[in-house]
């Protein structure tokens, strides 16, 4: 008996042998199954990286472009006003002063009423713009997957 005691010892002493071999390979799938899962991340998060910089670099060139339209109105707004006061130190009379005032403001209604349509078109252009890019490229990198 001792003697199919120790050949079924050393059969047993064999087959660890093959279990390292069977953890060995379940290791190298369970890491190429790892390298696989991590460079699916990173090619995602490669792409919501981009998209993030082209939408930001598109709302900021519509924000440029917004902020300047502003200052020029400003500065156009500035410079009526300035020249409306030019105008007061030579009014003589409350007449005058009267007409002077109601045509500035009248004046002034209507050019501020157009700046803020232009405003207005300008943010929605923006908006739109940069909702569009964020559909466009969010189309892009889902099709990739």
């Amino acid at each position: 008996m001792n003697t199919t005691n120790r050949s079924t010892t050393t059969k047993s002493v064999g087959s660890p042998g093959n279990g390292g071999q069977v953890l060995r390979e379940a290791a190298e799938t369970a890491s190429a199954q790892t390298k696989q899962a991590f460079e699916k991340m990173s090619a995602a998060t490669a792409d919501a990286t981009t998209l993030m910089k082209d939408s930001y670099s598109t709302a900021v060139r519509h924000t440029q472009d917004y902020n300047a339209k502003f200052i020029e109105f400003a500065q156009a707004n500035t410079e009526a006003t300035f020249e409306f006061l030019q105008q007061l130190s030579s009014v003589k009379s409350p007449t005058e002063f009267l007409e002077l005032s109601t045509s500035h403001s009248r004046k002034q209604f209507e050019t501020l009423t157009e700046q803020a349509r232009e405003l207005t078109t300008l943010a929605q252009k923006a908006v739109s713009a940069t909702a569009e890019r964020v559909q466009t490229d969010v189309r892009v990198y889902s099709g990739r997957s």
